[in-house]
Formats: structure tokens, sequence, C-alpha cells
């Protein structure tokens, strides 16, 4: 009965969220970069939602266009690693031998070498800050990727219609992209679903340490990150960006969670 209403208040949350991150240059909102030291730590009203920062900045302004770094960052690095890693991963489970032991050892290598360490390196190297975020992001999310990718793989590539398709001459390419492929994409998108919320995620956790894209670019992380010593003072400044970031992973999971439950249901049922 929960999955009933959880599912689609999600959807609707994502979609909201979604457009105020893409209209937010529109919307008859503050300037997230106007200061006004008469409104410093201001509470929430009427005029701002969320109130306002230590520098007398919108809150509510802010963590909408703190949105674009943090759909940017997540959606990104898993559209990288999801196009890396499905080719990896179809790759070794298809071809096998001598290619799935040289990827599944590559996939191993990264897997042992700590994120967070990769992470820092890689953001600390000159470069633009938002492209050395998704790359890096992009490259821990690739082994989950090619292991689910291939997983999968060796499960169809056994199926009947594939062994069809290898009987009536179809070249190996034609086979991964006309057979294999259409069954690979649904359980490949729903676990980017949950992927985008780790990223998210991460982002938030870069913006805090300050590994992310720099000032003045609001990031919900920075935003947290830099009214923390002022939270019993102005709580509003940390617990809003905070919230809003929470109620948005929630939701990516939720949706993830319920597109993975009926892509098992379907694949049962058959």
């Amino acid at each position: 009965m929960g999955r009933s209403w959880t599912y689609p208040v999600a959807l609707a949350w994502l979609g909201l969220v979604a457009l105020a991150t893409l209209l937010a240059g529109w919307l008859p909102i503050e300037d997230p970069l106007k200061q006004s030291l008469e409104n410093m730590l201001a509470a929430p009203d009427a005029d701002r939602w969320f109130g306002a920062d230590s520098l007398g900045r919108d809150v509510f302004s802010r963590t909408v266009h703190g949105f674009r770094v943090t759909f940017a960052v997540s959606l990104g690095s898993v559209a990288l690693a999801l196009m890396a890693g499905s080719v990896l991963g179809i790759c070794a489970g298809y071809f096998r031998g001598w290619v799935e032991r040289a990827i599944l050892m590559g996939v191993n290598v990264l897997l042992a070498f700590p994120p967070l360490v990769l992470i820092i390196a890689m953001v600390a190297y000159p470069g633009q800050a938002l492209l050395k975020v998704v790359l890096a992001l992009g490259i821990v999310f690739m082994p989950a990727v090619t292991r689910i990718a291939r997983a999968n793989t060796l499960r169809f590539s056994e199926q009947d219609f594939v062994t069809a398709a290898r009987a009536a001459g179809m070249s190996d390419a034609r086979v991964i992209v006309r057979e294999l492929l259409p069954n690979l994409v649904p359980s490949l998108l729903a676990y980017s679903l949950l992927l985008v919320a780790i990223g998210a995620l991460a982002e938030a956790g870069l913006s805090y340490l300050g590994l992310s894209v720099p000032p003045p670019v609001p990031t919900l992380g920075a935003m947290m990150a830099s009214e923390q010593s002022r939270v019993l003072e102005a709580p509003h400044a940390v617990f809003f960006p905070a919230a809003m970031l929470f109620l948005t992973i929630f939701a990516l999971n939720l949706v993830g969670e319920e597109m993975q439950r009926r892509i098992d249901g379907r694949a049962g049922a058959a």
C-alpha cells in the first residue's frame, strides 16, 4: 500500500527539483551571489523562504542554484561510468577468455584503490574543477557498472535468442547491439538512478571539504560548511540545504528501487 503513493510522490519531487534547477536563471528569486549586510542571518519569512546566510545571501536561491552543480556532477559522472563500464562489461561477458581476465583485473585494481584518495588526487591536479570532479567520480563508479553489465551479459548470452542470432550468421557487433544491449539497458538505467543519488551525496561531501567547484559558485556542501559555526544562531542556513539534499537523494533511491523491482518482476514473469 505504501508503494502506491511513495513512488509518484518521489517522481513528482524529482520533477519539481529538476524543473527548478533548469529554470533557476529565470525564476523570480534573488541573485544567489547578492550580499546584504542588513539581512545577515535573517530568519525565514515570506520574502526569503529559507532565510539568509551570514553574508545576507538568500538561502533558497543558493539552494536552487546549488542543485545545478549537484546534478551536473552526479549525472555527468554516472553517464561517464555507464558508457565506459557498459562497454567493458559487455566485452568481458560476451567474449570471455583473455578479454574478460584483463578487464576484471583492471576492475579489481580500481576497486582496491581507496576511492577518496583517488578523488582527492584527481581533484588536486590543475584543471577545470567541475570536469575533474565528474571524471573522478565516473572512474570510481565504473567498476560497479562493469560488473553489473558483465553479469547480465553472461546471463543473456546463453539465451535462445542470442544463440539463434549467432546461428543466423549475425556478427558479434550486431548480436551485441541488436540482441544484448536492449536487454541490458533497463537494469543499467535502474542502477544508474541509485548511482546518481550516490553521486549527489559524494558531490555534497566533496564541496563540504572544499574539493568541488570553488566559491563564489553556490554548492550545497559548501553552504553547510560555511555556516556550520553559526548553526545554533541560524540553523536555517544549514538545515534547509541539508533537508533539500536529503529529500532528493531519498526520492532517487525510492524511484531506483521501484524501477528495479518492476524489472525483476517482468523478468520473473518471463
